[in-house]
């Protein structure tokens, strides 16, 4: 793959698609490390003289009231003052006023473009990957660049469309710093780690998590589990796990079962958990998890559960986190999570934290900095540690290998 330090875009207009999908309330932006993981690659472009048009998209859009709350002319604001450099902003992006916009900018400029979703009401245009969409988007470019890791596993206009219109046109099409950080950091420390090499793994949805757990088992040497991962295993290995969150599909849990036989000496599962109750809202127990009730919910994992994943962890050299073991929002349930947070912080191991729910719990308990890396690539980390490839890439692969990055 080409990449963009490697490629002229002196005086060229760059196509730039970022991942700027931000948590937003009252108008505020919850957590801006998205945008700012965009820095470098405009850094370099406006170092470089570059005509710099963003596309992203923001939110879920599927009505025309959704259009209101999802504009991205608030990034853009907040662009702005981490950039510390004028970007322009377009209430268009499929539009002749666009193509005029663009046609005007000067070396140095930089304009966003309005959210990408907003052209899937009323035909789903952009998530469809619509034909006319991709031509127009690498229409407006001489340079294509895909910096939107945690978007890439979706085939849209926006992503895999305009990277494969561009390649027929006979443009340039790459990948920029935001994107190599995470592939490199992904090959060097999860696909090929160093051994001892352990597995946390929680969050709510074993059916989102069967593909991945079937990759990593074989490279791994423990697999710690906690949530609602931890639940369906134990329901699995009929447990009692009384009204706790876990997987009912009965072919999950046929699998489920299949992979407990089969990796039996490397999966860990909690010996004591904390619960809560379907009918008492200050009730709160730490029990053995032979003795969950039918009326208990597990929300966390107890203290000896920490202390057996605390001695693995203590003999890794990679470790690698996804979801959370515990319902860590609510404080009462907090502790195994932060726990563990906190000990891998502390540990010498090389600490890779991947999924959405993960690098959430990382910066909201303050954990910020404290690992080797933090992928926030949601659904993407997940797709490409398990498969092996990124479907919005695969347009452009079969050139430059990634390069190794400094982390």
């Amino acid at each position: 793959m080409n990449l963009v330090q490697n490629m002229n875009v002196q005086g060229k207009v760059v196509l730039v698609r970022f991942d700027y999908n931000v948590s937003i309330k009252d108008g505020v932006i919850l957590d801006d490390r998205k945008i700012a993981s965009s820095l470098e690659t405009l850094n370099y472009l406006i170092k470089n003289n570059a005509r710099v048009v963003i596309l992203s998209h923001l939110g879920k859009v599927k009505s025309e009231s959704d259009k209101e709350k999802n504009s991205l002319e608030i990034v853009c604001n907040r662009l702005k003052e981490l950039l510390k450099h004028e970007v322009y902003f377009s209430q268009d992006n499929f539009s002749s006023s666009v193509i005029s916009r663009v046609r005007l900018m000067q070396d140095g400029d930089v304009l966003m473009l309005q959210n990408t979703r907003y052209l899937d009401v009323p035909s789903k245009l952009e998530s469809n990957c619509d034909a006319q969409v991709s031509a127009y988007f690498a229409n407006l470019c001489d340079i294509y660049i895909n910096d939107a890791f945690a978007s890439s596993h979706r085939k849209h206009a926006s992503t895999y469309g305009v990277a494969n219109m561009a390649l027929k046109m006979g443009k340039e099409v790459g990948i920029g710093f935001n994107m190599q950080h995470e592939l490199e950091a992904l090959d060097r420390l999860v696909v090929n780690p160093v051994h001892p090499f352990v597995v946390i793994m929680g969050g709510a949805k074993m059916d989102d998590k069967m593909d991945l757990m079937a990759s990593l088992l074989p490279k791994c040497d423990y697999l710690l589990c906690g949530g609602g991962i931890a639940n369906t295993c134990l329901r699995a290995l009929n447990f009692s796990i009384g009204d706790s969150i876990h997987s009912e599909d009965t072919e999950v849990l046929k699998k489920v079962q299949e992979m407990l036989l089969k990796y039996k000496s490397k999966i860990m599962l909690p010996v004591d958990v904390i619960v809560g109750s379907t009918y008492e809202k200050s009730y709160v127990q730490l029990k053995k998890v032979t003795d969950v009730s039918a009326d208990d919910k597990i929300y966390d994992i107890g203290p000896k559960t920490l202390e057996r994943y605390k001695n693995v962890i203590a003999r890794s050299k990679t470790v690698f986190l996804n979801g959370t073991v515990g319902y860590y929002e609510d404080y009462r349930f907090a502790n195994g999570t932060k726990e563990l947070l906190g000990y891998l912080a502390n540990s010498n191991s090389v600490v890779v934290v991947g999924g959405g729910d993960a690098s959430s719990s990382v910066h909201n308990l303050g954990f910020d900095g404290k690992y080797t890396y933090v992928s926030n690539g949601g659904g993407a980390t997940l797709d490409y540690i398990s498969k092996g490839k990124l479907v919005a890439l695969e347009p452009m692969m079969g050139g430059e290998k990634i390069e190794t990055l400094d982390l």
